[in-house]
């Protein structure tokens, strides 16, 4: 059976979840850790989206993540690609570090997500890895409760719906997330025993969502999707984009290859360096560089709209 498109709309609230390749391990250190909430933390500003919880098991994350314009699949794809490539390099692996695809329920945000935040808190709890959720060190827990400080962290909307002063607000909601620890795995939140399992809420919220929402294709444009919109773009043949040199014209479309296969492609890096006769760590540079400067000339920023939509023409077409 032919699995349905994602869902997405601004302002949607999804609970995430990432699992190793085959139930593995995904976190092998502290260090593995921070680092993963440091490239959660960077996507924000890059993404337009906000975190308003997060809880790192030892092989699976759980993430409370609102849109904006930006579709979660983006998000989550660049965030498994930085961090798998932060583990093969430290660990001298290669290959898949998650589950090919991503669990991701639409969450009703008011009417459950205050259940969402607590229902990831306890996670350590339900496992045995902590009898409190302030005990365990690596969930959005103890920053609500004002124990450590996490900027990024989206926490404000929920403890204002407690209180609008801060310390009964926090009082309020430790009490909420305690008082849930008798409940247990909650199979809601993981999209069972609704009409879609897509989504959770009441009817009329999967029916308005339904209606609202954009059907994303699961497809991605393939590499040589990608470079034939990139040649197209740029006026060239695509055995030119790989020729030897830095011309600025070939060296500035290499650039957008770069950035569409990390952001937008079912191919990786390492696939493109081998076609351009690169290696992995020049791809991955020019696709920063051009990340960077995209950021600022108007004229990389509408390549890169006409890029997207050939691409997606492309898989339409297909």
């Amino acid at each position: 059976m032919a699995r349905k498109p994602r869902l997405h709309y601004p302002g949607a609230l999804y609970h995430v979840i990432l699992r190793g390749n085959a139930r593995q391990d995904i976190f092998f250190s502290d260090q593995d850790r921070c680092r993963f909430l440091l490239l959660a933390q960077e996507g924000l500003e890059r993404y337009d989206h906000r975190v308003l919880a997060f809880c790192l098991m030892t092989n699976h994350v759980h993430l409370a993540i609102q849109v904006g314009q930006i579709p979660l699949s983006r998000i989550l794809q660049n965030l498994s690609f930085r961090y798998t490539r932060w583990i093969n390099q430290r660990r001298d692996r290669s290959g898949h570090l998650f589950q090919g695809r991503y669990k991701a329920v639409l969450v009703d945000a008011d009417s459950h997500l205050l259940e969402l935040v607590a229902y990831l808190h306890l996670n350590p709890v339900r496992v045995g890895m902590a009898k409190n959720p302030e005990e365990y060190p690596w969930s959005s827990h103890r920053a609500y409760l004002g124990l450590e400080v996490i900027p990024w962290l989206g926490s404000d909307f929920v403890l204002g719906c407690f209180s609008t002063e801060l310390p009964q607000a926090r009082r309020r909601f430790a009490e909420f997330v305690s008082e849930r620890i008798p409940d247990g795995h909650q199979e809601q939140f993981h999209g069972k025993g609704s009409a879609d399992t897509r989504i959770f809420g009441e009817d009329r919220f999967v029916e308005n969502v339904l209606m609202q929402a954009e059907p994303l294709p699961e497809r991605k444009p393939s590499l040589d999707g990608i470079l034939d919109a990139v040649a197209r773009i740029y006026g060239l043949r695509k055995e030119e984009l790989a020729a030897p040199g830095q011309q600025r014209r070939p060296s500035e479309a290499r650039g957008l290859a770069a950035w569409a296969v990390l952001n937008l492609s079912e191919a990786s890096l390492k696939d493109l360096a081998v076609r351009m006769g690169r290696d992995l760590s020049t791809m991955s540079a020019a696709a920063r560089q051009f990340e960077i400067r995209s950021r600022d000339e108007v004229r990389l920023q509408k390549e890169v709209e006409r890029l997207k939509k050939e691409v997606q023409l492309s898989i339409f077409k297909a």
